[in-house]
């Protein structure tokens, strides 16, 4: 609202405004009468008022021109001090004054000051002045009140093309980029043609925003205006070409410039740095030497970052010599550049030492500048020392600061410094919010991320990409999906790290497959399918769900490939039984000299497992530790001790178990004792078993393990003390389920399964293919059956495994031929992999099965895996019956309501809820599946792992 009229009062720090003023270097221009006299230039600042001292007769042209000169000459607090002189003595001013103050008061940010001369303005009439108002409307912009402009602006009755510049102006301050094409499309409409400012201010706006498409509609109209080669205009477009990467339209429109000053060359140089162009802006900056133009601190900064792109330490101290002829040695900007210079070189020594030797108390920028440095050079400790020093020398963190120091977590609080980010109002800006939530998502905290994430006042595409990732990494495809739609009705325009992270969300075991295909469409649309980001997770996500050809297609359309797209694609082939495949990709890896990790060797040794390369794994294994001089980690030792354990070499498995540099993880002992049940080594399985228990007391996949050991040799009274152990200990066995996506709906089931709406066809079809399956000589293997009952039961309860009703609604939703893909959480058993390789050759369909440890490609009555991966029988005797009630736990970070896009069945359970199946990674084939429901008894047999 306007404010009301009061009387002006003179500001705090007011002085006589008759005795001595500081005027320096500025035209002073003194009337005798109503006569203008020439011009003069004082020599000191005493002298213009003494010029006007000498005048007999003073009136208010006197003192409105010497308001005039401090305003025009930046001279804010003298200009504020004349004016309430003035209004004190009962002058009245005119409306060149009044605009005058104004300005004054705007450069001053003094808005209280300007509110009182803004009800000078109404009382005397002045409001209506064009150049009043304009004054009125740009001192609210930059004093931060743009209501209080746009009100004036909109009281206003006559507005010139310098009023809509100031309110264009006030909008790019905010960027609300959509107001600034508002106003200018309007201020079009209304006939008032823009001037070089309103050309720059706009095309400013547009820069900062990266909206190069209105940009360039823009600089359209600039050509047809005739100021391109003006060189505020051209300044302002060979800035926003190079803030949005078309450094060579910038380089076009910076040669086209009839004259170039000194902002020019600037922008010029910086904007080569900002797109990685060093050499040419070097050349660019010794031409400029050659131009005579004056070298400024903004040259010198811009330069000297130049110097630390390319490491040139030697050069950068060649500049800094200059930079202290030319009297520069002193400015923040400069020495924190070069700071920042000697941090990238690794020079942290000299950096420390110029931090050491500034002449003044450090700033924030200096603090937060040193504090960067140390952690860029792996030192977070020293890092988090210095913050607190700054924090103990009173100095007050910004923005970056805590955006800097989130990184170094987990060395420092998280939880002291989000307090600390509270405490100071930091909590809703953009940077910090997404610093903040970025480091709750490193330590899996995700419900904190969000809730960091609700806080940011502006979301930008960086946010949030980043509770994008957040939800990926959680394994929460379906939070992940809804943050990207919100995300696209926001109206932001995801970049290629929101695509990354939502294709990598649909990874996930529980994501629904067409949506990573649709996805991939949008990526296309959106022109990102090609950054090496999105394509090396579309790789991954293809080779993790089933689809390896897919995944094979975009690995081969690639123009360029990062480490991640060769490591998904050799995890890729191995996980699929591809093994050879894998080791072609690697082989070609390896002679393209491109650079690996352990992660690139877990995926070869892996492919050697799965296809029984032994010696081939050796080799590998070897290889990285002597000519990549790479250290085996712990997913390297248990790929190697697995790669042993299959081929049945349980003594070489356990000599490399004790010469490892570590002690062995849960997940080497229990590939050793799963090895061991499948070999029948009891003594070593015991030894196995009681280290995996050791370490993982409530782990049912230990205890499971040991008991179908102890059932293989025989030893039933052991077992059955391994089943009451578990009891004892609260253990429950883990729970077989199936699940499988028809129609981008998530169905899943459990054994023996009858609460689907559809079970009735369900059963029905399974009954169909008893026939053909016995015609092709199938026989039911009882011995996966671990119960002491007859074997007519043993032979229903094998045929109503998970994996088979799973299979069996597939084939009765999907139309004839189309291919069938099931996940499950456990492995599948020996005796259901004979009849899906069956089914998949009478059906005439592909059936892809992801179990625990792999993928089965089934095709025409052929696995991809060569059935070496088959579990092998569990030979069992008589065995007491037992028919546990088992529960489902309640997980409490997952929603109790079902939602559309996973529907899924409980055994003898009419009630809907939602499962989410665990992710199935090669080196944990058992974790727990949850449900997210009430407690549900199951009757009826349940399946072995």
């Amino acid at each position: 609202m306007i404010p009301r009229l009061r009387k002006l009062k003179p500001i705090s720090n007011f002085q006589n405004p008759f005795q001595t003023f500081h005027f320096s270097h500025s035209y002073a221009v003194a009337f005798d009468s109503d006569t203008l006299l020439e011009p003069f230039v004082p020599s000191h600042s005493h002298n213009a008022h003494k010029k006007f001292d000498i005048f007999p007769q003073r009136d208010i042209s006197y003192y409105n021109h010497l308001l005039f000169e401090y305003s025009r000459n930046g001279l804010n607090q003298e200009a504020l001090n004349l004016y309430a002189g003035i209004h004190g003595l009962g002058f009245l001013v005119d409306g060149s004054s009044l605009s005058c103050i104004l300005k004054a008061c705007a450069s001053f940010h003094h808005c209280v000051f300007g509110k009182q001369v803004h009800c000078q303005c109404i009382k005397s009439g002045f409001f209506e002045d064009v150049s009043v108002g304009t004054s009125l409307v740009d001192m609210y912009i930059k004093n931060e009140s743009l209501d209080y402009g746009k009100r004036v602006f909109d009281e206003m009755g006559e507005k010139n093309v310098v009023t809509w510049t100031s309110l264009l102006a006030g909008y790019a301050q905010k960027g609300i980029i959509n107001k600034v094409i508002e106003v200018f499309n309007v201020m079009q409409v209304e006939g008032i043609e823009p001037n070089p400012f309103t050309f720059a201010t706009i095309l400013g706006a547009l820069a900062d925003e990266g909206a190069i498409e209105g940009g360039v509609v823009v600089h359209t109209v600039v050509i047809k205006n005739g100021y391109e080669l003006t060189r505020s205009v051209g300044n302002s477009l060979v800035s926003m070409y190079s803030k949005c990467g078309m450094i060579r339209e910038a380089k076009y429109v910076f040669d086209r410039m009839d004259w170039r000053d000194v902002v020019s060359w600037n922008g010029m140089i910086a904007g080569l740095v900002m797109n990685g162009l060093e050499l040419e802006a070097l050349d660019l900056f010794y031409s400029m030497r050659l131009a005579n133009v004056k070298l400024t601190q903004t040259t010198f900064a811009t330069v000297i970052k130049l110097c630390a792109n390319l490491k040139e330490m030697k050069f950068a101290r060649l500049i800094h010599c200059q930079v202290v002829k030319s009297g520069f040695g002193n400015y923040d900007n400069i020495e924190t550049a070069l700071m920042v210079c000697f941090m990238k070189g690794g020079e942290m020594d000299d950096a420390f030492k110029l931090f050491s030797t500034m002449g003044r108390t450090h700033n924030v920028v200096t603090w937060t500048a040193i504090v960067g440095g140390y952690l860029q050079n792996g030192k977070p400790e020293r890092a988090v020392d210095l913050f607190l020093q700054m924090r103990g020398e009173g100095v007050r963190s910004n923005h970056f600061t805590y955006s800097t120091v989130l990184t170094v977590h987990p060395t420092i609080s998280l939880f002291q410094v989000h307090a600390e980010i509270i405490k100071t109002n930091y909590e809703k800006s953009t940077s910090v919010g997404t610093a903040l939530l970025d480091a709750y998502v490193k330590i899996g905290k995700t419900c904190e991320a969000a809730k960091v994430f609700e806080q940011i006042e502006v979301k930008d595409v960086v946010a949030w990409s980043a509770m994008l990732a957040g939800h990926a990494q959680g394994g929460d495809p379906e939070r992940a999906v809804r943050v990207f739609c919100q995300l696209v009705k926001d109206g932001v325009r995801p970049n290629e790290f929101s695509f990354s992270s939502i294709i990598n969300a649909c990874a996930t075991p529980t994501a629904a497959v067409e949506q990573g295909k649709q996805f991939h469409a949008s990526s296309i649309k959106s022109g990102y399918s090609n950054a090496v980001i999105v394509s090396s997770a579309l790789v991954t996500m293809y080779a993790k769900r089933g689809n390896i050809e897919s995944a094979n297609e975009v690995f081969k359309r690639q123009k360029e490939r990062d480490l991640v797209s060769w490591n998904s694609m050799i995890s890729g082939y191995a996980q699929h039984g591809y093994g050879k495949k894998a080791l072609k990709v690697f082989e070609e890896m390896h002679k393209k000299s491109l650079d690996m990790d352990e992660i690139t060797f877990i995926g070869v040794i892996s492919a050697c497992t799965h296809a029984g390369l032994v010696n081939e794994g050796q080799r590998y294994f070897d290889m990285m530790v002597k000519d990549f001089h790479i250290p085996p980690t712990m997913e390297v030792y248990s790929c190697m001790v697995d790669l042993y354990s299959r081929a049945g070499m349980l003594d070489k498995a356990m000599i490399l178990i004790e010469g490892m540099p570590f002690p062995a993880g849960a997940t080497i002992w229990r590939t050793l004792l799963s090895a061991c049940r499948v070999h029948r080594n009891l003594e070593l399985g015991k030894l196995a078993a009681e280290k995996l228990i050791l370490l993982q007391p409530q782990d049912s996949a230990s205890y499971v393990l040991l008991s179908n050991l102890y059932a293989v040799c025989g030893n039933w009274r052991d077992r059955a003390k391994v089943r009451k152990l578990m009891d004892e200990r609260k253990v429950k066995k883990e729970t077989g389920y199936s699940w499988i996506e028809v129609k981008n709906r998530t169905y899943s089931f459990v054994a023996g399964d009858a609460s689907h709406p559809l079970s009735d066809r369900i059963y029905m079809k399974l009954e169909e293919l008893n026939t053909p399956l016995r015609d092709a000589g199938y026989q039911p293997d009882t011995n996966y059956v671990l119960h002491d009952i007859e074997e007519e039961h043993k032979e229903a309860i094998l045929s109503q495994h998970s994996e088979r009703l799973a299979i069996a609604f597939g084939l009765i939703s999907t139309s004839p031929g189309a291919p069938i893909q099931i996940m499950k959480n456990l492995r599948v058993c020996g005796d259901c992999h004979t009849v899906i390789k069956l089914i998949s050759k009478i059906e005439g369909r592909e059936i892809v099965v992801r179990d625990s440890n792999r993928f089965h490609h089934f095709r025409e009555g052929i696995c991809s895996c060569g059935d070496y991966w088959v579990t092998q029988p569990i030979l069992s005797k008589s065995s007491s019956s037992r028919r546990d009630a088992i529960k489902s736990p309640i997980t409490q970070d997952q929603p109790r309501n079902p939602t559309p896009s996973t529907i899924c069945f409980g055994f003898n359970s009419s009630i809907l809820y939602e499962v989410s199946p665990p992710s199935c990674s090669s080196d944990a084939p058992h974790q727990e599946f949850r449900l997210t429901t009430q407690i549900i008894n199951l009757q009826g047999q349940g399946e072995t792992t």
